[in-house]
């Protein structure tokens, strides 16, 4: 009876499919081979969601009696993430010593007016399942609270007292310094030299004003930076015309009632004395070099260590975040190889690259190449990291200098659509993490005001023309190089013969001849 059964299933298959498409595992069981690209037979159409015209508004900020402006993203979970951006960063210690906002970030979440100690404060946001964290850069401080939607006013309080009432005890101080003096030394000593090429890349580019200053606290400065003095810097840019209150997860009338509640009419702890004038100086850009020489033959342990590499960063101006050619600029670095070949979303998404194409694929002995862009509000640095055995130095800088002056021929269209693909491809898939998207929704509204929508943004990522990247290489060629060198520099070229190959048609380095090696 039951192979009876089996055998009408399998004829009434036949029927409805066709004798072809009906096949057999070896465990004897038997399915339709339908296509993967075709609907169903006998499913109904799906019916998708629509979006309304509210879409546009998702975003709602609303600015507060004391300047400060509130912003919130609605996302459902359970979870949300709020934050306090501020408009201060290492670009804006002109009159401090280098090095207070490093230290203010190491000071973050310790004791405050309402809390004893860091541990207080972490115990409070575990009972709603919460982690804090604080980041800094050249431009922007970020404290940031995810935890449970339902604990938003404790958040909100506990954010206005980390910002607004931080102690600053003799003891977190000194705590501090120990924990910089021990990250300066990570940073000389670990594998990786990216972050600290970064900090010389930005140093040769806008020497001694605004970004170029360094963003870690300078060896020298740990010593000089007290409580007076950062109370003197916070006084000057913890002020309520330079902070946004965001959050991602939450209903924005009562991320509203607790701003009003807890960050109006608050006074801070450094008082209400007179600030200094806020530095509102604009990015110059200089061009140069920095060079250091380093031993990096043991930068690696363990059983399979690094080789020794030379490591070299060129850079030329790009543009701001705020002009029309930032997107242009980021296909650009797309198409080059910006993220790596191998970066997220799985190897092979940069396998298409002209980094990849040109460079590494035709140069075994290059260990790497990446291009990377750094965008402000008032500059912008397009550059490329690559590394090699210190006896191909010169060989890997010409080869980087062509590349550069590569960019400025026409892009292919397939290249050019691959690119933009790319871009709005990361761009979507980053902005599916909520902590992501408080920071876009924060840095948005810090710096203009308002936030774009990642529909608009691909919209102007897809206007993008050849064109455009070439109209914005040819501008960029024109600016000075900054160069950056870490390690064995015997073979590496003068800036002048960097430069010279950056103005030519074919970027070749200025041949030199040697009677004696």
């Amino acid at each position: 009876m039951a192979a009876r059964v089996a055998r009408f299933r399998c004829w009434s298959r036949i029927h409805r499919y066709g004798l072809v498409v009906c096949r057999r595992y070896s465990s004897g069981s038997a399915y339709p081979n339908v296509s993967l690209s075709c609907p169903l037979p006998g499913i109904p159409k799906p019916i998708f969601a629509s979006v309304d015209g509210q879409e546009k508004y998702e975003t709602k900020i609303t600015t507060l009696e004391n300047g400060l402006r509130v912003a919130s993203q609605n996302k459902f979970g359970q979870f949300c993430t709020v934050g306090i951006l501020v408009n201060s960063g290492s670009r804006h210690e002109a009159k401090y010593p280098s090095g207070v906002s490093h230290f203010l970030e190491k000071l973050a979440f310790s004791s405050t007016a309402q809390y004893g100690s860091k541990d207080e404060i972490l115990l409070t946001l575990e009972k709603h399942g919460g982690i804090c964290d604080c980041q800094t850069s050249r431009d922007t401080t970020m404290y940031a609270v995810s935890a449970e939607v339902k604990g938003l006013d404790t958040v909100v309080s506990l954010l206005s007292d980390v910002v607004l009432q931080p102690r600053l005890t003799d003891d977190e101080i000194e705590m501090t310094r120990m924990a910089v003096r021990f990250e300066l030394e990570d940073l000389n000593m670990r594998p990786d030299p990216e972050p600290l090429l970064t900090e010389m890349i930005h140093a040769a580019a806008y020497r001694g004003n605004t970004v170029g200053l360094p963003r870690f606290t300078p060896v020298e400065n740990v010593e000089k930076i007290d409580k007076a003095m950062l109370h003197k810097y916070l006084q000057s840019y913890y002020i309520p015309e330079r902070m946004v209150l965001a959050g991602v997860g939450v209903d924005h009338e009562q991320l509203m009632h607790c701003a009003s509640k807890y960050l109006l009419g608050v006074k801070p702890v450094w008082g209400a004395g007179t600030p200094d004038k806020v530095d509102c100086s604009l990015a110059q850009y200089t061009g140069g070099i920095i060079k250091c020489e380093k031993d990096m033959s043991d930068v690696s342990l363990g059983p399979t260590p690094i080789p020794e590499l030379t490591h070299i960063m060129i850079g030329l101006e790009s543009c701001s975040f705020l002009e029309e050619d930032f997107i242009p600029f980021a296909v650009l670095n797309m198409m080059m190889g910006g993220g790596g070949s191998f970066s997220a979303g799985g190897p092979g998404k940069g396998m298409f690259t002209r980094l990849y194409l040109n460079v590494l694929n035709r140069h075994h002995w290059m260990y790497n190449a990446t291009s990377y862009h750094h965008s402000y509000e008032d500059t912008g640095l397009l550059c490329i990291h690559a590394s090699a055995d210190p006896r191909q130095v010169r060989e890997m800088v010409e080869i980087l200098t062509r590349e550069f002056i590569q960019m400025a021929a026409t892009a292919g269209e397939m290249e050019l659509e691959r690119a933009k693909t790319q871009l709005k491809s990361m761009l979507m898939m980053n902005l599916e993490s909520r902590p992501i998207i408080f920071e876009d929704v924060g840095r948005q509204v810090l710096a203009t005001g308002k936030r774009k929508l990642p529909q608009e943004l691909c919209d102007l990522i897809n206007r993008v023309t050849a064109a455009d990247i070439k109209r914005v290489t040819t501008k960029m060629l024109r600016s000075k190089p900054a160069v950056a060198a870490l390690g064995d520099l015997s073979e590496l070229p003068t800036y002048e013969h960097i430069q010279a190959a950056l103005s030519s048609k074919d970027g070749r380095l200025p041949r030199i001849y040697r009677l004696f090696r």
